[in-house]
C-alpha cells in the first residue's frame, strides 16, 4: 500500500505524534519514511539577513532531523532540510519522492486562531494531489 511515506517536522510534539504514527505505517508496510525539514525563507526578515540566518535555520532543521531519527528504529529514513516557502517546498518533495501519503500533525487550534494564522498543515491538505493524513494534536494555548 505504502512505499514513500513523507513526513515534514519542525520538531514540535505534533510533529512527533505524526512521526510515530508513520513510522508504524512504514513497519506495517514496509515502506521507506522520508523526514523533511524546511527552512522557511519565505519571511521577510530571513532574506533581508541573508546567508548567515539561513545557515542557522539550516543548522536548526538538521538537528531536529536528527534528533526525530534518533527516535525511531526500525525502518528506513531519509532524511532531508530543504529552504522555500514550507507549504510550496514539501508539495515539490512529495513529488519527487513520489510519496504515497505525507503524514503531518496538526495543533489543534480552534476558533479565531485557526481563521486568522492558518496552518501548514491546512494548505498542503488543501493543495496537495497526494493523500495527507493528520494526526491531530494537543490543543494550543
Amino acid at each position: 500500500m505504502y512505499e514513500m511515506i513523507l513526513v515534514p517536522t519542525d520538531g514540535s510534539d505534533q510533529a512527533a505524534a505524526a512521526l510515530d504514527h508513520a513510522v508504524e505505517l512504514a513497519r506495517t508496510a514496509d515502506a521507506t519514511v522520508h523526514l523533511l525539514y524546511v527552512a522557511d525563507t519565505n519571511r521577510d526578515s530571513v532574506t533581508t539577513l541573508g546567508g548567515q540566518v539561513v545557515d542557522a535555520l539550516e543548522a536548526e532543521g538538521e538537528q531536529i532531523l536528527e534528533t526525530a531519527t534518533d527516535r525511531v528504529g526500525g525502518v528506513r529514513i531519509v532524511d532531508s532540510v530543504e529552504t522555500g516557502d514550507p507549504v510550496e517546498t514539501i508539495l515539490d518533495y512529495a513529488d519527487s519522492v513520489d510519496a504515497d501519503v505525507v503524514v503531518m500533525g496538526t495543533h489543534g487550534r480552534r476558533g479565531l486562531d485557526r481563521y486568522l494564522l492558518g496552518s501548514t498543515t491546512e494548505r498542503v491538505v488543501r493543495h496537495s494531489q497526494r493523500p495527507v493524513l493528520t494526526i491531530s494534536g494537543a490543543e494550543s494555548d
